[in-house]
């Protein structure tokens, strides 16, 4: 991050200048830190003074305090009389650019369990049906899962399958299972493809109070579309997750 250099002129104008330069050093000086502390950069928890901060990116304290304050903002971090700025929210790392369940993406982070709040047979929506190539009305499985870690609401998730392989489901282990896994144990092959789409929306009252966030905080929805390796479309979901405790990773090849 380059020296900060605010340029020095008079007057209402050059001062709403000067306010809004220090913002975007506070913005750019977050971003860099809370890459720190998602990336485990501070294993005791706790952040250096503010002069080292200052220090080690050439920002005034005027701007580190700025820069803490939105992180504080977020919950990811507080400051403790005696102590400093400490890490209190922990963000566990979500893989794009491999088709896994939950359980399998953070098997590293803790137990991953799923409470089964429905789990019924039901119509297709003609946007359901025609996403898993099905004749309109349908009947498909649909599932609606709360998703923990170690105990931890993480994830919402609203899953629809064609009845060939959602009827073998009704009677598995969901609650300690992930889909993917029990889908391609009954379609006798693996997973193939997945179409996703990632978006932050805000969460609804009852999405909110399940996962016990504010209403209307925002939250990561991923609409994901999995195939089997045939090609066939098997398993459409759309999942909810706390953006305060799940933060997406992957990495992309840059194609000619």
């Amino acid at each position: 991050m380059p020296a900060e250099r605010i340029p020095q002129h008079t007057g209402p104008v050059a001062a709403a200048r000067r306010r809004r330069l220090r913002a975007d050093r506070a913005r750019q000086l977050a971003d860099l830190l809370r890459h720190q502390v998602l990336g485990g950069r501070f294993p005791q928890g706790v952040l250096p003074h503010e002069d080292v901060i200052g220090t080690e990116f050439g920002a005034s304290r005027n701007t580190v305090r700025q820069a803490l304050d939105l992180l504080r903002a977020e919950q990811l971090v507080t400051r403790q009389p005696g102590v400093g700025t400490v890490v209190v929210c922990q963000k566990y790392p979500h893989a794009l650019d491999r088709l896994m369940g939950l359980a399998e993406t953070l098997h590293s982070h803790g137990r991953v369990t799923n409470e089964v709040r429905t789990i019924s047979p039901v119509a297709a929506p003609a946007p359901v049906a025609d996403r898993l190539r099905l004749p309109p009305r349908t009947e498909v499985l649909y599932v609606e899962r709360l998703r923990r870690l170690d105990g931890v609401p993480l994830s919402l998730d609203l899953t629809y399958i064609p009845m060939d392989i959602g009827l073998p489901l009704l009677d598995a282990d969901l609650e300690n299972n992930d889909v993917f896994q029990l889908i391609e144990e009954t379609a006798g092959q693996q997973l193939g493809t997945a179409e996703i789409t990632l978006e932050a929306v805000s969460a609804d009252a009852h999405s909110a109070a399940v996962l016990e966030a504010p209403r209307g905080a925002a939250v990561l929805m991923l609409e994901r579309l999995t195939h089997l390796a045939d090609g066939c479309p098997v398993d459409l979901e759309f999942i909810r997750f706390r953006g305060d405790r799940i933060t997406m990773q992957g990495l992309l090849h840059r194609m000619r």
